[in-house]
């Protein structure tokens, strides 16, 4: 056997290893549980500083930095890749646009409840009742970005495309939705629909996470923080505006709060399906593998 066929018989089992290593669902398996377990250690964070909002922020914060860099550790030095999809040029700009939309979409269901007379305003709290749900925004929109669009959307993309990388992650995203208290099928499904189009879309649309993480952290803050609603079916914390909720569960949401209503439905999913539009006329939309290759 001369030098060069021992050269390539030694070199064939490590090319093996390292795509194994490199591919899609070792990356779901083993990225997705470490930021899993991290997501584990923010709940235990929260309930740990219940009483004390300011320490709760600031351990969220540590614990997000953390997770950025456990991703692009990951992506990086295992997958060898660059992560475009955290680039820091034009961060600013997509999650200030995502905030301010995220922000608008839940004011705006708000205010059509207001006005058929569903959400009535009894009062006004301090401005400190709005810093306890920074922690909660911040754990959900990074996370469940990192985890959901990041990991979990990418990865099925990579093999199988956008359109089913969409379905996947959506469905994902709202049947997580589950385990949470007062959680139903319905609520599920809206958030799969509504939420799984809207962020999978933005990510599409830019293919960076800042503008999901933006929408998704505005959100969830804006709903409990400013008008003191229930978020997901987790009990509701006082926030900004002190209010009475009556009307029927359609428009309200009932016990999963306005996720599960018609009104969050139809904006959400309009907003999303628009975004998907865009990112179809320019060009970004991925196809699977096999066409790829073909």
């Amino acid at each position: 056997m001369n030098e060069d066929s021992m050269t390539i018989s030694t070199s064939k089992p490590l090319s093996l290893v390292r795509r194994i290593v490199r591919s899609p669902l070792v990356c779901i398996g083993v990225l997705g549980f470490l930021l899993l377990m991290m997501m584990g250690l923010n709940t235990d964070v929260m309930t740990s500083y219940a009483g004390e909002p300011f320490k709760s922020v600031q351990h969220i914060v540590a614990l997000a930095i953390a997770g950025f860099a456990v991703y692009c550790a990951y992506a990086s030095f295992i997958e060898q890749r660059s992560v475009s999809e955290l680039a820091l040029p034009g961060m600013g700009r997509e999650l200030g646009i995502g905030l301010l939309i995220g922000a608008g979409l839940y004011a705006a269901c708000e205010l059509i409840l207001m006005a058929l007379g569903i959400y009535r305003i009894t009062g006004l709290n301090s401005l400190s009742f709005m810093v306890p749900a920074i922690a909660m925004a911040l754990s959900a929109g990074v996370f469940e970005e990192l985890l959901f669009r990041g990991v979990l959307f990418r990865s099925v993309e990579t093999w199988f495309g956008s359109w089913a990388a969409l379905v996947v992650s959506s469905l994902a995203f709202g049947l997580t939705h589950l385990i949470n208290p007062e959680a139903t099928l319905e609520g599920a499904i809206f958030i799969a629909v509504e939420a799984g189009i809207l962020l999978a879309a933005a990510y599409m649309l830019t293919r960076r996470l800042w503008l999901s993480m933006g929408f998704h952290v505005a959100w969830n803050y804006t709903q409990s923080a400013v008008f003191s609603s229930i978020v997901s079916g987790n009990e509701a914390a006082q926030g900004l505006i002190r209010s009475t909720v009556k009307g029927p569960d359609f428009l309200t949401g009932g016990n999963f709060g306005v996720e599960s209503s018609v009104l969050s439905l139809l904006l959400c999913t309009s907003t999303g399906i628009a975004m998907v539009v865009m990112a179809v006329k320019r060009g970004k939309i991925v196809p699977p593998i096999w066409k790829r290759s073909a």
